[in-house]
């Protein structure tokens, strides 16, 4: 019978969530603290001392697993909306599982001693050493998979977007899009299309408002939008005018804004 050491069990899965954590920041392009990962960490060592308890059966199991995400999650992003927030526990819980299939898949080829999966949590008692290995190789075999994944998207990157009026910023995350070549009509400036609802706090004037006219595929329209006093993109400044043309209800998740190949300086 293995014995199982509170305090290991303790350090070890504030070690591991915080990496799980940090993987679902990367994945969905969240903006947090590192003190909230530390404290997502820290609430997920809590909930593995389910390891101490007898063998859950699978329902409860699973009940308890989704329960203990959503939470986690809760403490390490913050409030959110329900599509959004549904959406991290779904990315947490996924790469969790993946993490927990790798161990387990280290456990059946090599068998490393001390180590043993009580109630779907994983426990070592081996040395800090080996364990940081194993938690990087983890990590590194999940960054391949995103890696693989979005180059399979193309021309997919994300940018952490700052924009500059009346004096305030606001800050969101846009999306590089290529096939976004819309311009103001009157200076000929490139438009950055971002949700309305990021912007109504600051009561922007009607008469400050632009019409800007669009095609896609879906048909044509009009936008209002208006002139930022300053872009950054990455915390770099964008050297040109930029307008912004507002939407509503049409991008989904973490992303905020479509940015045209010609703002962020791609070719």
């Amino acid at each position: 019978m293995q014995t199982v050491y509170v305090d290991i069990l303790i350090f070890l899965n504030i070690f591991i969530d915080f990496f799980i954590l940090f993987c679902v920041k990367n994945f969905l392009h969240i903006k947090v603290s590192f003190k909230r990962l530390i404290l997502g960490s820290v609430c997920g060592s809590l909930f593995s001392l389910s390891a101490l308890l007898p063998s859950l059966p699978i329902l409860v199991s699973l009940l308890y697993n989704g329960c203990s995400a959503a939470v986690i999650v809760f403490i390490t992003f913050g409030r959110s909306k329900l599509h959004t927030f549904l959406k991290r526990v779904c990315a947490f819980y996924v790469i969790s599982f993946l993490f927990g299939g790798i161990m387990i898949g280290i456990y059946q080829m090599f068998k490393p001693k001390g180590m043993v999966i009580l109630n779907n949590t994983v426990y070592f008692n081996i040395s800090p050493v080996i364990l940081v290995i194993l938690t990087l190789i983890c990590y590194f075999i999940l960054y391949a998979i995103k890696r693989i994944l979005n180059n399979r998207t193309k021309d997919y990157r994300i940018f952490t977007v700052q924009v500059l009026y009346q004096k305030e910023y606001v800050c969101f995350k846009g999306k590089l899009d290529t096939g976004c070549s819309l311009t103001e009509p009157f200076s000929g400036a490139p438009v950055i299309i971002a949700e309305k609802e990021l912007f109504e706090h600051l009561n922007v004037p009607d008469e400050a408002l632009r019409i800007i006219p669009f095609k896609s595929m879906g048909g044509e329209g009009m936008l209002h939008g208006f002139k930022a006093e300053k872009v950054e993109l990455d915390g770099k400044a964008v050297n040109q005018e930029i307008y912004i043309g507002l939407c509503e209800n049409i991008l989904t998740g973490e992303i905020h804004a479509l940015i045209p190949d010609e703002i962020a300086g791609v070719d």
